[in-house]
């Protein structure tokens, strides 16, 4: 582009500042004002130009430090200032990001913007745990859902189109909906000894997972105390993950301070 965008949508990847791409980290130190997420970790905030304002607008289940409209109004307000604006989310801006709703904003008011890709968890927690999304023989696809919903509402979701054994299913934000989720999906069809597994702090350096079956994996993550924010994983591609022998123990060290709920600590204001 000719001209720079007045806000920039930066994807941050699930949390290792490596997995960033270059053109992440190139906007990042050109950045006046950077807007960010919860899940965006201290390591990456570190690559933010010094005396760089920084504005947190996190949240998490139950709790938000602004709503999504104030967050609208925070980037368009910035944005009249003539400040280079980049908003930093967790993982991809367009994948359960709410990226569009941001840009689409910013459209209506009349400012311009430039989206920059990130590394979703799909793809990079799984790949830290030694699953592949698909695998020749075991998985001809990748299906992607949410495991949250609005104002408490049940799960919509289309059960029997996920229930297929030939694809991996992966569930953001499901963890408290786990045992709704294995349910639903044994019910209409898929087989309770299908393989599944749940990754906490994908890519961060207390990374952890488990594996268990579908019929037994809620009462698994329970037992070892599994906290948000983990990611799903549900298909014969989990099976792989021992056999590839790739463990935590290669996930990269990151220096942040971990804070109450086991998450590297965000930086303040």
């Amino acid at each position: 582009m000719n001209n720079k965008p007045d806000v920039y949508l930066v994807g941050a990847g699930p949390g290792d500042p490596e997995l960033l791409t270059v053109k992440a980290q190139r906007i990042l130190r050109q950045a006046d004002v950077t807007v960010y997420d919860r899940l965006v970790s201290p390591a990456i905030l570190e690559l933010l130009p010094t005396g760089a304002k920084r504005i947190y607008v996190g949240k998490a289940a139950g709790r938000h430090h602004m709503t999504q409209d104030e967050i609208n109004s925070l980037l368009v307000n910035l944005a009249r200032k003539g400040r280079q604006v980049v908003r930093l989310k967790g993982g991809d801006p367009f994948i359960f990001g709410r990226g569009s709703e941001e840009v689409k904003y910013l459209r209506d008011h009349g400012f311009s913007f430039e989206i920059i890709p990130g590394i979703t968890s799909a793809a990079g927690c799984s790949a830290y745990a030694g699953i592949p999304l698909t695998h020749r023989g075991l998985s001809t696809g990748v299906r992607i859902v949410t495991g949250h919903c609005q104002a408490n509402q049940p799960l919509n979701l289309n059960w029997a189109s996920l229930a297929d054994p030939d694809t991996t299913l992966v569930v953001y934000m499901g963890l408290g909906h786990l045992p709704e989720i294995t349910q639903k999906l044994m019910a209409a069809g898929l087989p309770a000894a299908t393989p599944a597994a749940v990754i906490e702090n994908g890519t961060h350096p207390k990374q952890r997972h488990c594996i268990a079956t579908l019929a037994d994996i809620t009462q698994r993550a329970h037992e070892l105390d599994f906290r948000p924010p983990s990611l799903i994983v549900i298909g014969r591609v989990v099976t792989l993950a021992e056999e590839l022998g790739y463990l935590e123990s290669h996930v990269s060290s990151l220096s942040c301070t971990q804070d109450a709920d086991g998450l590297c600590a965000s930086a303040g204001n």
